[in-house]
């Protein structure tokens, strides 16, 4: 992938997935819900590369996209596209910010189930924009590359392990995570808009780059 995978990832991650991660190990049962979640992450992260590369093929087999060092009209269109989209997200909740408030269903996850942690992990994924956003410019990426399937493993590898990181720090400094990880839950709470602004620029960014 000739994409800059780790801020891609973390881009993937900004926003409702990384408070779900966060929530999930403030919970009653946190290693057994985060692990619920992460799984539902990582199989619809590859889903969702095997279905954009799948789109990118199809539309590649009909017009040109360039390749790896030259990007062809219809790949330039698709990234301009994708580039206008971003900043009207980004817009749109910048002006929201003032009654921005987290999805109702962020404050149910505390008495999930491992089932519940599943389908959340799988809809953060597969239900944002954003993201939707993300894994058409990686199935892009791919097919301008001429890469497999194989190629995206440094994209899903890494957006996995941000969507670990409240796990592996809760592990690690347990006691320290149990008092530290509600009060950056709140925080992300209140500033979500804020998250995703930043997260829509980066990827703007990364896209123009």
């Amino acid at each position: 992938m000739t994409i800059h995978v780790l801020p891609l990832a973390i881009t993937m991650m900004a926003g409702p997935q990384i408070i779900s991660a966060i929530i999930f190990v403030t919970a009653e049962r946190p290693i057994r819900l985060s692990l619920a979640f992460l799984a539902g992450v990582l199989a619809a992260t590859v889903a969702g590369v095997v279905i954009t590369r799948g789109i990118a093929e199809l539309l590649g087999s009909a017009i040109s996209m360039g390749d790896s060092q030259h990007k062809g009209a219809a790949g330039r269109t698709i990234e301009l596209v994708l580039v206008a989209l971003l900043l009207l997200l980004a817009l749109k909740n910048y002006r929201g910010r003032a009654t921005a408030e987290p999805p109702r269903w962020l404050t149910t996850l505390l008495t999930a189930t491992p089932l519940r942690a599943l389908a959340t992990g799988l809809l953060v994924i597969l239900a944002m924009p954003s993201d939707i956003i993300v894994l058409l410019t990686v199935g892009v990426d791919l097919k301008r590359s001429n890469a497999g399937l194989v190629g995206a493993a440094p994209f899903v590898a890494a957006t996995l392990l941000i969507a670990a990181l409240p796990l592996l720090a809760y592990l690690a400094f347990r006691r320290r995570a149990e008092h530290a990880m509600p009060k950056v839950r709140d925080w992300l709470d209140s500033h979500s808009w804020l998250v995703n602004v930043i997260a829509c620029l980066v990827f703007v960014v990364l896209i123009l780059s």
